[in-house]
Protein backbone atom coordinates (compact mmCIF):
# COMPACT_ATOMS: atom_id res chain seq x y z
CA UNK A 1 0.00 0.00 0.00
CA UNK A 2 3.11 2.28 0.40
CA UNK A 3 4.02 1.68 -2.91
CA UNK A 4 0.60 2.62 -4.26
CA UNK A 5 0.75 5.95 -1.72
CA UNK A 6 4.21 7.23 -3.15
CA UNK A 7 2.77 6.83 -7.08
CA UNK A 8 -0.05 8.51 -6.13
CA UNK A 9 1.66 11.24 -4.42
CA UNK A 10 4.58 11.70 -7.15
CA UNK A 11 1.47 12.08 -9.48
CA UNK A 12 0.43 15.47 -9.55
CA UNK A 13 -1.96 15.84 -12.55
CA UNK A 14 -5.28 15.20 -11.49
CA UNK A 15 -6.74 13.00 -14.10
CA UNK A 16 -2.91 10.79 -15.29
CA UNK A 17 -3.32 9.92 -11.24
CA UNK A 18 -7.03 8.57 -11.33
CA UNK A 19 -6.38 6.62 -14.17
CA UNK A 20 -3.43 5.31 -13.38
CA UNK A 21 -4.28 4.36 -10.05
CA UNK A 22 -7.50 2.64 -11.32
CA UNK A 23 -5.14 0.86 -13.18
CA UNK A 24 -3.15 -0.13 -10.82
CA UNK A 25 -5.20 -1.20 -8.23
CA UNK A 26 -7.06 -3.39 -10.95
CA UNK A 27 -3.92 -5.26 -11.96
CA UNK A 28 -3.01 -5.85 -8.16
CA UNK A 29 -6.38 -7.62 -7.88
CA UNK A 30 -6.33 -9.51 -10.93
CA UNK A 31 -2.69 -11.12 -10.44
CA UNK A 32 -0.84 -9.95 -7.17
CA UNK A 33 2.22 -11.72 -8.52
CA UNK A 34 2.87 -8.70 -11.35
CA UNK A 35 2.52 -5.40 -9.90
CA UNK A 36 3.06 -2.75 -12.04
CA UNK A 37 6.52 -1.22 -13.19
CA UNK A 38 6.54 1.67 -10.60
CA UNK A 39 9.54 3.54 -12.34
CA UNK A 40 8.08 3.54 -15.82
CA UNK A 41 5.00 4.98 -14.62
CA UNK A 42 6.77 7.54 -12.57
CA UNK A 43 8.40 8.82 -15.97
CA UNK A 44 4.65 8.28 -18.08
CA UNK A 45 3.55 10.73 -15.13
CA UNK A 46 6.47 12.79 -16.30
CA UNK A 47 6.15 13.23 -19.94
CA UNK A 48 2.33 14.17 -19.70
CA UNK A 49 3.44 16.90 -16.76
CA UNK A 50 6.09 18.51 -19.26
CA UNK A 51 3.57 17.74 -21.94
CA UNK A 52 0.69 20.25 -20.41
CA UNK A 53 2.93 22.67 -18.91
CA UNK A 54 6.07 23.57 -21.60
CA UNK A 55 4.40 22.42 -25.27
CA UNK A 56 4.11 25.77 -27.37
CA UNK A 57 0.38 25.24 -27.02
CA UNK A 58 -2.61 23.91 -25.12
CA UNK A 59 -3.76 20.16 -25.09
CA UNK A 60 -6.59 18.37 -24.43
CA UNK A 61 -5.57 16.04 -21.37
CA UNK A 62 -8.65 13.49 -22.72
CA UNK A 63 -6.55 13.77 -26.18
CA UNK A 64 -3.01 12.94 -24.29
CA UNK A 65 -4.44 9.69 -22.14
CA UNK A 66 -6.19 8.16 -25.44
CA UNK A 67 -3.13 8.94 -27.34
CA UNK A 68 -0.65 7.18 -24.57
CA UNK A 69 -2.82 4.12 -24.57
CA UNK A 70 -3.38 4.02 -28.58
CA UNK A 71 0.60 4.33 -28.55
CA UNK A 72 0.86 1.46 -26.17
CA UNK A 73 -1.38 -1.04 -27.88
CA UNK A 74 -0.11 -0.22 -31.64
CA UNK A 75 3.27 -1.23 -30.65
CA UNK A 76 1.69 -4.82 -29.64
CA UNK A 77 1.07 -6.23 -33.28
CA UNK A 78 -1.14 -4.77 -36.11
CA UNK A 79 -4.56 -5.72 -34.82
CA UNK A 80 -4.57 -4.52 -30.82
CA UNK A 81 -6.62 -1.09 -30.97
CA UNK A 82 -7.72 1.09 -28.75
CA UNK A 83 -11.33 1.99 -29.63
CA UNK A 84 -12.48 5.82 -28.73
CA UNK A 85 -15.83 6.78 -29.22
CA UNK A 86 -15.70 7.38 -32.95
CA UNK A 87 -13.83 4.38 -33.77
CA UNK A 88 -15.67 2.14 -31.02
CA UNK A 89 -19.10 3.06 -33.19
CA UNK A 90 -17.54 2.66 -36.59
CA UNK A 91 -16.49 -0.79 -35.27
CA UNK A 92 -19.74 -1.37 -34.11
CA UNK A 93 -21.34 -0.74 -37.47
CA UNK A 94 -18.85 -2.47 -38.92
CA UNK A 95 -19.52 -5.93 -37.09
CA UNK A 96 -23.19 -4.88 -36.78
CA UNK A 97 -23.12 -4.88 -41.10
CA UNK A 98 -24.96 -1.71 -40.81
CA UNK A 99 -24.29 1.41 -41.30
CA UNK A 100 -25.76 5.10 -42.74
CA UNK A 101 -25.11 5.91 -46.15
CA UNK A 102 -26.11 5.99 -49.42
CA UNK A 103 -26.08 2.03 -49.91
CA UNK A 104 -23.38 0.62 -52.61
CA UNK A 105 -20.65 -1.72 -53.08
CA UNK A 106 -17.82 -0.33 -54.50
CA UNK A 107 -14.34 -0.20 -55.73
CA UNK A 108 -11.40 1.96 -57.49
CA UNK A 109 -10.86 2.38 -60.91
CA UNK A 110 -8.55 4.78 -62.62
CA UNK A 111 -8.49 6.77 -59.15
CA UNK A 112 -12.52 7.21 -59.06
CA UNK A 113 -15.07 5.18 -56.62
CA UNK A 114 -16.92 2.65 -59.08
CA UNK A 115 -19.62 1.27 -57.96
CA UNK A 116 -19.69 -2.47 -58.19
CA UNK A 117 -23.26 -3.14 -56.89
CA UNK A 118 -25.80 -0.67 -55.40
CA UNK A 119 -27.50 -2.34 -52.39
CA UNK A 120 -30.91 -3.77 -53.49
CA UNK A 121 -33.39 -1.74 -51.61
CA UNK A 122 -30.73 0.94 -50.61
CA UNK A 123 -31.37 4.78 -51.46
CA UNK A 124 -28.49 4.63 -54.23
CA UNK A 125 -30.23 1.40 -55.43
CA UNK A 126 -33.98 3.49 -55.91
CA UNK A 127 -31.96 6.51 -57.40
CA UNK A 128 -30.87 4.38 -60.29
CA UNK A 129 -27.27 4.12 -59.39
CA UNK A 130 -26.33 1.12 -61.49
CA UNK A 131 -23.45 -1.00 -61.51
CA UNK A 132 -20.11 0.38 -63.39
CA UNK A 133 -21.13 3.74 -62.75
CA UNK A 134 -17.93 6.14 -61.55
CA UNK A 135 -18.65 8.60 -59.35
CA UNK A 136 -16.36 11.66 -60.02
CA UNK A 137 -17.29 13.90 -57.34
CA UNK A 138 -18.75 13.78 -53.96
CA UNK A 139 -20.76 17.09 -53.22
CA UNK A 140 -18.04 19.72 -54.39
CA UNK A 141 -15.36 17.49 -53.50
CA UNK A 142 -13.39 15.96 -57.12
CA UNK A 143 -12.83 12.22 -56.30
CA UNK A 144 -9.79 11.88 -58.14
CA UNK A 145 -6.91 12.03 -55.04
CA UNK A 146 -9.31 10.22 -52.41
CA UNK A 147 -8.61 7.17 -51.24
CA UNK A 148 -10.96 4.58 -50.95
CA UNK A 149 -11.53 5.07 -46.55
CA UNK A 150 -11.75 8.78 -47.55
CA UNK A 151 -14.36 8.74 -50.46
CA UNK A 152 -16.82 6.02 -48.01
CA UNK A 153 -16.61 8.50 -45.20
CA UNK A 154 -17.69 11.29 -47.23
CA UNK A 155 -20.82 9.35 -48.40
CA UNK A 156 -21.34 8.27 -45.04
CA UNK A 157 -23.20 10.48 -42.68
CA UNK A 158 -25.83 10.99 -40.22
CA UNK A 159 -29.39 9.77 -41.35
CA UNK A 160 -31.93 12.21 -43.65
CA UNK A 161 -29.07 14.25 -44.49
CA UNK A 162 -28.63 14.58 -48.57
CA UNK A 163 -25.41 13.95 -50.47
CA UNK A 164 -24.88 15.03 -54.21
CA UNK A 165 -22.81 12.13 -56.53
CA UNK A 166 -21.58 13.00 -59.70
CA UNK A 167 -21.80 10.16 -62.00
CA UNK A 168 -19.99 9.08 -65.05
CA UNK A 169 -21.77 6.63 -67.04
CA UNK A 170 -19.86 5.02 -69.08
CA UNK A 171 -22.45 2.89 -71.39
CA UNK A 172 -24.17 6.32 -72.29
CA UNK A 173 -21.16 8.72 -72.12
CA UNK A 174 -22.67 11.08 -70.15
CA UNK A 175 -22.40 12.46 -66.17
CA UNK A 176 -25.10 13.70 -64.04
CA UNK A 177 -26.08 14.35 -60.53
CA UNK A 178 -28.12 12.41 -58.49
CA UNK A 179 -29.21 13.32 -55.44
CA UNK A 180 -29.41 10.88 -52.60
CA UNK A 181 -31.07 10.73 -48.92
CA UNK A 182 -28.63 8.94 -46.14
CA UNK A 183 -30.98 5.78 -44.27
CA UNK A 184 -29.47 3.11 -42.07
CA UNK A 185 -27.94 0.53 -44.60
CA UNK A 186 -28.26 -3.33 -43.91
CA UNK A 187 -24.85 -4.96 -45.49
CA UNK A 188 -25.53 -7.72 -47.27
CA UNK A 189 -22.66 -10.30 -46.70
CA UNK A 190 -24.15 -13.35 -48.66
CA UNK A 191 -24.56 -13.47 -52.30
CA UNK A 192 -25.37 -16.31 -54.69
CA UNK A 193 -26.57 -17.71 -57.74
CA UNK A 194 -27.12 -20.86 -60.21
CA UNK A 195 -23.91 -20.82 -62.66
CA UNK A 196 -25.88 -23.67 -64.47
CA UNK A 197 -28.44 -26.18 -63.96
CA UNK A 198 -27.13 -28.37 -60.88
CA UNK A 199 -24.53 -26.01 -59.70
CA UNK A 200 -24.46 -22.96 -57.64
CA UNK A 201 -22.14 -20.01 -56.42
CA UNK A 202 -22.39 -18.69 -52.79
CA UNK A 203 -19.81 -15.41 -51.77
CA UNK A 204 -19.36 -14.65 -48.24
CA UNK A 205 -17.63 -11.20 -48.29
CA UNK A 206 -17.36 -10.57 -44.57
CA UNK A 207 -18.76 -12.26 -41.25
CA UNK A 208 -21.19 -10.45 -39.52
CA UNK A 209 -24.23 -10.39 -36.71
CA UNK A 210 -26.48 -11.08 -39.98
CA UNK A 211 -24.20 -13.31 -42.03
CA UNK A 212 -25.15 -17.00 -40.81
CA UNK A 213 -28.88 -16.00 -41.47
CA UNK A 214 -28.42 -13.95 -44.48
CA UNK A 215 -26.19 -17.85 -45.97
CA UNK A 216 -28.70 -20.05 -44.60
CA UNK A 217 -31.48 -18.11 -45.94
CA UNK A 218 -29.86 -17.66 -49.68
CA UNK A 219 -28.67 -21.90 -49.45
CA UNK A 220 -32.17 -22.47 -48.79
CA UNK A 221 -33.45 -20.55 -52.13
CA UNK A 222 -30.50 -22.32 -54.29
CA UNK A 223 -32.06 -25.83 -53.03
CA UNK A 224 -35.41 -24.33 -53.85
CA UNK A 225 -34.29 -23.46 -57.57
CA UNK A 226 -32.65 -27.15 -57.60
CA UNK A 227 -33.42 -29.50 -54.65
CA UNK A 228 -30.83 -31.87 -56.44
CA UNK A 229 -27.85 -29.28 -56.37
CA UNK A 230 -24.58 -31.30 -57.57
CA UNK A 231 -22.16 -29.03 -56.88
CA UNK A 232 -21.48 -25.74 -54.94
CA UNK A 233 -18.91 -23.42 -54.94
CA UNK A 234 -17.86 -21.25 -51.80
CA UNK A 235 -16.63 -17.99 -52.52
CA UNK A 236 -14.02 -16.48 -49.46
CA UNK A 237 -11.98 -14.11 -51.85
CA UNK A 238 -11.22 -11.02 -50.01
CA UNK A 239 -13.21 -11.82 -47.24
CA UNK A 240 -11.34 -10.24 -44.26
CA UNK A 241 -12.80 -12.06 -41.73
CA UNK A 242 -15.20 -10.79 -38.73
CA UNK A 243 -17.17 -12.85 -36.16
CA UNK A 244 -15.70 -16.41 -34.72
CA UNK A 245 -19.55 -17.46 -34.33
CA UNK A 246 -20.21 -17.54 -37.68
CA UNK A 247 -17.41 -18.51 -39.31
CA UNK A 248 -17.85 -21.83 -36.86
CA UNK A 249 -21.77 -21.84 -37.74
CA UNK A 250 -20.37 -22.03 -41.90
CA UNK A 251 -17.75 -24.60 -41.40
CA UNK A 252 -20.65 -26.25 -39.14
CA UNK A 253 -23.15 -26.45 -42.25
CA UNK A 254 -21.05 -28.47 -43.89
CA UNK A 255 -19.06 -30.78 -41.51
CA UNK A 256 -20.27 -33.57 -39.04
CA UNK A 257 -21.72 -32.86 -36.18
CA UNK A 258 -19.19 -32.35 -33.46
CA UNK A 259 -15.95 -32.26 -35.17
CA UNK A 260 -13.42 -29.62 -34.40
CA UNK A 261 -13.80 -26.32 -36.54
CA UNK A 262 -10.97 -24.48 -34.85
CA UNK A 263 -9.01 -24.29 -31.70
CA UNK A 264 -7.12 -21.31 -29.91
CA UNK A 265 -4.54 -21.25 -27.18
CA UNK A 266 -3.23 -18.05 -25.69
CA UNK A 267 -1.57 -16.70 -22.32
CA UNK A 268 -4.91 -16.50 -20.20
CA UNK A 269 -7.52 -19.79 -19.53
CA UNK A 270 -10.40 -18.48 -21.45
CA UNK A 271 -8.18 -18.38 -24.69
CA UNK A 272 -7.46 -21.93 -24.31
CA UNK A 273 -10.64 -23.17 -26.63
CA UNK A 274 -11.52 -26.01 -28.58
CA UNK A 275 -14.79 -24.80 -31.16
CA UNK A 276 -17.00 -27.77 -32.53
CA UNK A 277 -19.44 -28.23 -35.38
CA UNK A 278 -22.54 -28.17 -32.66
CA UNK A 279 -25.40 -25.37 -32.09
CA UNK A 280 -23.45 -24.15 -28.20
CA UNK A 281 -20.77 -23.13 -30.32
CA UNK A 282 -21.75 -20.92 -32.83
CA UNK A 283 -26.12 -20.42 -31.98
CA UNK A 284 -26.74 -16.86 -30.09
CA UNK A 285 -29.52 -17.86 -28.57
CA UNK A 286 -29.46 -20.98 -25.79
CA UNK A 287 -31.59 -23.88 -27.87
CA UNK A 288 -31.63 -21.96 -31.54
CA UNK A 289 -30.10 -22.99 -33.88
CA UNK A 290 -29.97 -21.57 -37.61
CA UNK A 291 -28.75 -24.09 -39.96
CA UNK A 292 -31.90 -26.67 -38.99
CA UNK A 293 -33.73 -25.03 -41.53
CA UNK A 294 -31.12 -26.47 -44.36
CA UNK A 295 -31.10 -29.58 -45.98
CA UNK A 296 -29.60 -32.75 -45.17
CA UNK A 297 -28.20 -32.71 -48.72
CA UNK A 298 -25.80 -29.58 -47.52
CA UNK A 299 -23.19 -32.02 -45.55
CA UNK A 300 -22.29 -33.74 -49.03
CA UNK A 301 -22.78 -31.86 -51.75
CA UNK A 302 -19.44 -31.65 -54.02
CA UNK A 303 -17.77 -28.73 -52.43
CA UNK A 304 -15.18 -26.05 -53.65
CA UNK A 305 -14.27 -23.12 -51.92
CA UNK A 306 -12.59 -20.19 -52.99
CA UNK A 307 -9.75 -18.03 -51.26
CA UNK A 308 -6.86 -15.81 -52.40
CA UNK A 309 -4.74 -13.20 -50.58
CA UNK A 310 -7.19 -11.41 -49.03
CA UNK A 311 -9.17 -14.55 -47.20
CA UNK A 312 -8.09 -13.61 -43.89
CA UNK A 313 -9.01 -14.84 -40.69
CA UNK A 314 -12.71 -16.24 -39.96
CA UNK A 315 -12.56 -17.16 -43.91
CA UNK A 316 -9.23 -18.82 -43.04
CA UNK A 317 -11.04 -20.96 -40.17
CA UNK A 318 -13.46 -22.00 -42.76
CA UNK A 319 -10.85 -23.01 -44.83
CA UNK A 320 -8.86 -24.42 -42.90
CA UNK A 321 -11.80 -26.40 -41.52
CA UNK A 322 -13.01 -27.92 -44.61
CA UNK A 323 -9.75 -28.66 -45.71
CA UNK A 324 -8.56 -30.30 -42.69
CA UNK A 325 -11.87 -32.58 -42.21
CA UNK A 326 -11.41 -33.16 -46.74
CA UNK A 327 -14.77 -31.98 -46.79
CA UNK A 328 -14.12 -29.43 -49.35
CA UNK A 329 -10.88 -29.00 -52.25
CA UNK A 330 -9.27 -25.28 -51.89
CA UNK A 331 -8.50 -23.29 -54.64
CA UNK A 332 -6.56 -19.91 -55.38
CA UNK A 333 -4.38 -18.41 -53.73
CA UNK A 334 -2.30 -18.68 -50.39
CA UNK A 335 -4.29 -16.89 -47.79
CA UNK A 336 -3.63 -13.44 -46.18
CA UNK A 337 -2.12 -15.61 -42.78
CA UNK A 338 -4.29 -13.61 -39.48
CA UNK A 339 -4.55 -16.19 -37.07
CA UNK A 340 -4.98 -14.46 -34.05
CA UNK A 341 -7.77 -14.17 -31.91
CA UNK A 342 -8.89 -10.25 -30.78
CA UNK A 343 -11.19 -9.83 -27.83
CA UNK A 344 -13.16 -6.51 -27.56
CA UNK A 345 -13.17 -5.62 -23.60
CA UNK A 346 -15.06 -2.57 -22.62
CA UNK A 347 -13.51 0.43 -20.84
CA UNK A 348 -16.08 2.75 -20.19
CA UNK A 349 -19.39 2.96 -21.97
CA UNK A 350 -17.71 4.83 -25.45
CA UNK A 351 -14.52 3.34 -25.25
CA UNK A 352 -12.63 -0.44 -25.22
CA UNK A 353 -9.49 -2.48 -25.86
CA UNK A 354 -9.23 -4.78 -28.77
CA UNK A 355 -6.65 -6.72 -27.94
CA UNK A 356 -5.37 -10.24 -29.10
CA UNK A 357 -5.80 -12.84 -26.91
CA UNK A 358 -5.47 -16.38 -28.75
CA UNK A 359 -3.60 -17.57 -32.09
CA UNK A 360 -6.02 -20.22 -34.07
CA UNK A 361 -5.16 -23.28 -35.30
CA UNK A 362 -7.16 -25.89 -37.57
CA UNK A 363 -8.59 -28.85 -36.41
CA UNK A 364 -5.59 -30.77 -37.76
CA UNK A 365 -3.26 -28.49 -35.11
CA UNK A 366 -2.03 -26.09 -38.07
CA UNK A 367 -1.15 -22.75 -37.09
CA UNK A 368 -2.97 -19.77 -39.35
CA UNK A 369 -0.72 -17.32 -37.75
CA UNK A 370 1.71 -15.46 -41.10
CA UNK A 371 1.18 -18.43 -43.20
CA UNK A 372 -2.62 -18.73 -43.82
CA UNK A 373 -3.83 -22.00 -45.83
CA UNK A 374 -2.06 -23.27 -48.32
CA UNK A 375 -4.50 -23.97 -51.20
CA UNK A 376 -4.94 -27.93 -52.84
CA UNK A 377 -5.16 -27.02 -56.64
CA UNK A 378 -3.43 -23.17 -57.33
CA UNK A 379 -5.13 -21.01 -59.31
CA UNK A 380 -3.82 -18.16 -61.60
CA UNK A 381 -6.10 -14.66 -60.71
CA UNK A 382 -6.53 -14.44 -65.27
CA UNK A 383 -5.83 -16.75 -67.71
CA UNK A 384 -2.79 -15.00 -69.12
CA UNK A 385 -1.31 -15.34 -65.24
CA UNK A 386 -1.60 -12.83 -62.01
CA UNK A 387 -1.82 -9.26 -62.44
CA UNK A 388 -2.23 -8.01 -58.94
CA UNK A 389 -1.42 -11.07 -56.37
CA UNK A 390 2.55 -10.23 -56.23
CA UNK A 391 1.38 -6.59 -54.60
CA UNK A 392 -1.01 -7.57 -52.37
CA UNK A 393 -0.28 -7.47 -48.56
CA UNK A 394 -0.37 -10.85 -46.01
CA UNK A 395 0.31 -11.02 -42.74
CA UNK A 396 3.60 -11.72 -42.69
CA UNK A 397 4.08 -8.32 -44.38
CA UNK A 398 3.03 -6.68 -41.77
CA UNK A 399 5.00 -4.20 -39.27
CA UNK A 400 5.10 -6.04 -35.66
CA UNK A 401 2.90 -9.34 -36.67
CA UNK A 402 2.74 -12.12 -34.70
CA UNK A 403 5.32 -14.54 -35.32
CA UNK A 404 3.85 -18.48 -37.52
CA UNK A 405 5.14 -21.71 -36.59
CA UNK A 406 6.62 -22.20 -39.92
CA UNK A 407 7.17 -18.83 -40.78
CA UNK A 408 10.88 -19.65 -41.62
CA UNK A 409 9.93 -22.49 -43.23
CA UNK A 410 8.27 -20.30 -45.51
CA UNK A 411 11.33 -17.75 -46.10
CA UNK A 412 12.05 -19.04 -49.56
CA UNK A 413 8.35 -18.56 -50.70
CA UNK A 414 8.37 -14.90 -49.23
CA UNK A 415 11.33 -14.60 -50.80
CA UNK A 416 10.40 -15.16 -54.13
CA UNK A 417 7.08 -13.44 -53.83
CA UNK A 418 8.99 -9.99 -53.03
CA UNK A 419 11.33 -10.71 -56.26
CA UNK A 420 7.88 -10.82 -58.09
CA UNK A 421 6.58 -8.04 -56.64
CA UNK A 422 9.60 -5.79 -57.34
CA UNK A 423 9.49 -7.39 -60.45
CA UNK A 424 5.52 -6.72 -61.29
CA UNK A 425 5.75 -2.82 -59.91
CA UNK A 426 8.97 -2.17 -62.43
CA UNK A 427 6.82 -3.57 -65.17
CA UNK A 428 3.65 -1.32 -64.31
CA UNK A 429 5.89 1.67 -63.86
CA UNK A 430 7.04 1.40 -67.50
CA UNK A 431 3.40 0.79 -69.09
CA UNK A 432 2.02 3.76 -70.26
CA UNK A 433 -1.54 2.62 -69.27
CA UNK A 434 -2.90 1.05 -66.26
CA UNK A 435 -3.32 -2.66 -66.10
CA UNK A 436 -7.17 -4.31 -66.78
CA UNK A 437 -8.80 -4.28 -63.98
CA UNK A 438 -9.31 -7.63 -62.37
CA UNK A 439 -13.11 -8.89 -63.93
CA UNK A 440 -15.96 -8.43 -60.60
CA UNK A 441 -16.31 -11.84 -58.77
CA UNK A 442 -19.30 -14.44 -60.05
CA UNK A 443 -19.42 -12.84 -63.31
CA UNK A 444 -18.93 -14.63 -66.51
CA UNK A 445 -15.42 -13.53 -66.59
CA UNK A 446 -14.45 -14.47 -63.38
CA UNK A 447 -11.64 -16.91 -64.56
CA UNK A 448 -10.75 -18.47 -61.16
CA UNK A 449 -14.51 -19.19 -60.94
CA UNK A 450 -15.31 -20.72 -64.02
CA UNK A 451 -12.04 -23.26 -63.05
CA UNK A 452 -13.85 -24.36 -59.60
CA UNK A 453 -16.86 -25.14 -61.31
CA UNK A 454 -14.76 -26.82 -63.94
CA UNK A 455 -13.38 -28.73 -60.87
CA UNK A 456 -17.22 -29.56 -60.11
CA UNK A 457 -17.54 -31.00 -63.18
CA UNK A 458 -15.10 -32.63 -63.74
CA UNK A 459 -13.62 -30.51 -67.04
CA UNK A 460 -10.03 -29.65 -67.56
CA UNK A 461 -8.72 -26.68 -64.58
CA UNK A 462 -6.56 -24.70 -65.88
CA UNK A 463 -4.23 -24.63 -62.72
CA UNK A 464 -1.36 -21.93 -62.12
CA UNK A 465 1.88 -21.69 -64.14
CA UNK A 466 3.88 -21.93 -61.73
CA UNK A 467 1.97 -24.74 -59.64
CA UNK A 468 5.00 -27.08 -60.17
CA UNK A 469 7.64 -24.67 -58.79
CA UNK A 470 5.33 -24.24 -55.86
CA UNK A 471 4.91 -27.94 -55.47
CA UNK A 472 8.92 -28.28 -55.80
CA UNK A 473 9.12 -25.64 -53.45
CA UNK A 474 7.09 -27.22 -50.84
CA UNK A 475 8.66 -30.56 -51.22
CA UNK A 476 12.27 -29.17 -49.88
CA UNK A 477 10.63 -27.23 -47.29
Amino acid sequence: MNAKLRVAGFIAVGALAGALATIQLQAFARNAAAPLPLEELQQLAAVFGMVKSDYVEPVDEKKLIGDAISGMVAGLDPHSQYFDKKTLKEFREQTGGKFVGVGIEIGMEDGLVKVQSPIEGSPAFRAGIKSGDLITRIDETPVKGLTMDQAVKRMRGEPNTKVTLTVFRKSESRSFPVVITREEIRIQSVRAKMLEPGYAWLRVSQFQDRTVEDFVRKLEDLYKQDPNLKGLVLDLRNDPGGLLDAAVAISAAFLPENVVVVTTNGQIPESKATFKAAPEYYARRAGSDPLKRLPAAVKTVPLVVLVNEGSASASEIVAGALQDHKRATIMGAQTFGKGSVQTVRPLSADTALKITTARYYTPAGKAIQARGVVPDIWLDETAEGNVFAALRMREADLNKHLSGADEKKDEARNKAREEARQKLEEQLSKQKDAPKPLPEFGTAEDFQLQQALNQLTKRPVIVSKTAVERKAEADVN
